[in-house]
């Protein structure tokens, strides 16, 4: 047993011992092998192998399909085209037999006629009898040729009484072709005594030529024995006389045109066949245009290797980018954490900072001025929260773009950091409305200086875009604990105290009040029953007649808008029209001032009282709304008021806000036939003299103005003197 396992068993051993290694090697070469930088190309070397040799083949099986569908096509109409002008010919040998018979056998010229007269003779055929000299003795119509001995159709016949095909001839004032079929006539002793002749347009032969089938560079054609084209078609060209070598030519394609080859007459590659006609001296030629009939398989080989190509690229481009993404993806993962935690802090900046001016936001500021309460109260000092609106802003923002406001508000939150100490804080909430924080006060004298250092800092000119720009600044300022015990109410009070301070001629600072949120109170209940008056029907219109001083007589009416609110009463207009010019209500307001007086004007009329001009009041913001004057022409079309009864008035403050733009307004208004009248001449800036280059009709007078330019002494409220450079333009 010892042996035996001895004998038997070391041969295993070995193997075992051996296969060791060789497993360690193969699960080396499996791990080196499944590297990306070798299996990612390895895949792609087999896939676009795969693709190449698929997309090749579908080619090459293609082009071959094509090839001999073309081939094919062109032996099945060679055939049916053979069979056609064999046809046509055993129609013309017909006619010439009949000819040929009828004159010998009653041996007049007249036979013709008679034959044609009997219906025997085909129409589109022109036949003609010549005598033994060649002359034309006999023809069915007029034959431009006396004499046709020296044709070869003529010459022929003297050899052998066979059919002739002559060699075309041009047709006289044309650019076609004539062919002359001929056989040979016997005197009754059996001598040569003419020829009879069939000629046919050559085209007739050809006519069956059909674009769907043979294309535009196929060919038809018919060849003589001598190797002369008797006809021959590509496209709509007929041609005929080009000499070719008929028996090579017959030779090589006779039969089966299973490859391409070029034709010697005009260069094409076309699958050529050609059929004898065993009883005629003439072969039938068909050729389809290699170009033409492989194009689809041309156009598919395209359509294969740009689709192999961009599937080529693509995997490529995969494999590429799977390595790529392999190689570094350890490295991307540690990227993608670091991008993650800056992704995460850049998120936390956002939430707590204007994206603008990089400037403390809404919620950042929120949480710091309760902080800075949260500390005063401990520390028993006060806190000053400082509201800050720019005056003017919108116009600079609507006027020149919003690339323009930003760099401004972005120059301006720089000037207010500028302003302040190391542990305030300056914050946007939105907008041009800033906040300011001043935290650890002990005396409101310190708030006051930064807030006109503030108002100093904005009224310098910004210079933008090489553009000089000016703005204010107003200011609204609440302290703690002595406005409000929490942030919301501080804020608050000092937007109040901020609206005050717009409200008293704005570029000034205001601190908050109790009586300063009275006004508030009042002001938003203003704002609120606007917004509902109009539809509520709560406005009212009063109207007060202007008379002639001297007739007494009424010239006109002027109209009063007057606000009937059930909570307030009667409200009147110096209170509620100042905030529907702030709150952008005071233009549907206008409009339904215009179209009441208007029709209340025509209903006076209608009553029969005489015609009188209704004085309407326009604002700022109804002067440069741009739909005023597509509204004007709608009001008047609506109430059929006549224009000229209508005049609208503006203070003269409005008409000089934007002296060209106001000039555009007004010469509309006034083109349209409305009256135009300023009021309030003498209480503000413009003269007279600014005042004449606007088409005015009226002027309205202050009592102020005529005093000043009546008086020659020192005016007590401007303490100037009637001498001075604008009295004697008043007085002008």
């Amino acid at each position: 047993m010892i042996q035996v396992q001895i004998a038997e068993h070391p041969p295993t051993v070995a193997l075992k011992g051996t296969s060791v290694p060789a497993e360690a090697a193969l699960r080396r070469w499996l791990s080196h092998a499944t590297q990306a930088h070798i299996l990612y190309p390895a895949i792609a070397v087999l896939v676009l192998a795969a693709i190449w040799g698929t997309t090749l083949n579908l080619i090459t099986v293609e082009r071959a399909a094509a090839e001999q569908t073309a081939a094919a096509s062109g032996r099945s109409l060679a055939e049916l085209y053979k069979a056609r002008v064999a046809r046509a010919l055993r129609e013309i040998d017909q006619t010439l037999k009949i000819v040929s018979y009828a004159y010998e056998l009653r041996g007049r010229q007249a036979v013709l006629q008679e034959l044609k007269a009997g219906a025997l003779l085909p129409p589109e055929f022109v036949v003609s009898i010549a005598d033994s000299k060649g002359d034309i003795v006999a023809s069915t119509q007029a034959s431009a040729m006396a004499n046709v001995a020296n044709q070869d159709y003529f010459q022929s016949q003297r050899q052998a009484h066979t059919l002739a095909v002559g060699r075309p001839q041009h047709k006289p004032g044309s650019g076609g072709w004539t062919l002359q079929f001929s056989r040979g006539l016997n005197a009754a002793d059996g001598r040569f005594s003419g020829i009879v002749i069939v000629s046919i347009d050559a085209a007739y032969l050809v006519s069956g030529y059909e674009p769907s089938a043979l294309g535009e560079q196929g060919v038809l054609g018919i060849l003589g024995t001598d190797g002369v084209f008797r006809v021959r078609r590509s496209g709509a060209k007929v041609s005929a006389g080009d000499m070719v070598d008929y028996a090579a030519l017959v030779a090589a394609t006779d039969g089966a045109a299973a490859t391409p080859s070029t034709n010697a007459w005009d260069g094409v590659r076309r699958y050529t066949s050609a059929r004898r006609l065993d009883d005629f001296p003439v072969a039938v030629i068909v050729g389809l245009s290699a170009d033409e009939q492989l194009a689809a398989a041309r156009r598919d080989m395209h359509a294969y290797l740009w689709r192999a190509s961009a599937a080529s690229v693509l995997l490529v481009l995969i494999m590429a980018m799977l390595g790529y993404m392999s190689r570094q993806l350890a490295l991307s993962r540690l990227r993608a954490v670091e991008e993650r935690i800056a992704q995460a802090e850049r998120v936390q900046y956002l939430a707590h900072h204007d994206g603008l001016t990089l400037l403390p936001n809404r919620s950042l500021f929120s949480k710091l001025l309760g902080q800075s309460i949260d500390q005063a109260h401990r520390n028993h000092t006060q806190v000053a929260v400082l509201f800050l609106d720019l005056d003017r802003f919108k116009h600079i923002n609507d006027s020149v773009g919003y690339e323009v406001g930003d760099q401004l508000l972005q120059e301006a939150a720089a000037r207010l950091k500028a302003c302040l100490r190391g542990g305030d804080t300056v914050a946007r909430l939105g907008g041009d409305e800033f906040v300011l924080l001043l935290p650890e006060l002990n005396e409101e004298q310190y708030v006051a200086s930064v807030a006109q250092k503030v108002l100093f800092a904005i009224a310098r000119p910004f210079v933008l875009q090489g553009r000089e720009f000016r703005v204010t600044a107003s200011v609204g300022i609440s302290t703690y604990p002595k406005d409000g015990p929490d942030e919301r109410t501080l804020t608050r009070n000092a937007d109040i105290a901020m609206s005050k301070a717009k409200e008293e001629g704005k570029n000034k600072f205001q601190f908050y009040s109790e009586n300063l949120n009275a006004n508030s109170l009042e002001r938003l209940t203003l704002e609120s029953g606007l917004r509902h008056a109009l539809e509520r029907n709560e406005f009212r219109l009063h109207y007060e007649a202007k008379r002639d001083t001297q007739s007494g007589k009424i010239t006109g009416m002027e109209v009063l808008l007057r606000w009937q609110n059930p909570e307030l009463g009667t409200v009147a207009p110096a209170r509620f029209i100042p905030v529907a010019e702030e709150t952008g209500l005071m233009v549907p307001i206008g409009k339904w001032v215009l179209n009441t007086a208007c029709l209340q004007n025509v209903a006076w009329q209608n009553q029969g009282l005489p015609q009188v001009t209704m004085a309407v009041k326009m604002t700022a913001s109804q002067l440069y709304d741009q739909n005023l004057l597509p509204d004007l022409a709608a009001i008047l079309e609506a109430s059929a008021m006549d224009a000229r009864l209508l005049e609208l008035e503006i203070h003269e403050s409005v008409q000089l806000g934007d002296f060209k733009k106001t000039l555009r307004v007004l010469s509309g208004i006034k083109d349209m036939g409305i009256g135009i009248a300023i009021h309030g001449i003498g209480i503000g800036t413009s003269t007279l003299s600014t005042l004449v280059q606007f088409p005015v009709d009226t002027i309205k007078l202050d009592r102020s103005f005529i005093r000043d330019a009546t008086s020659s002494t020192e005016d007590k409220n401007t303490d100037r003197k009637v001498g001075s450079n604008r009295d004697a333009a008043d007085k002008a």
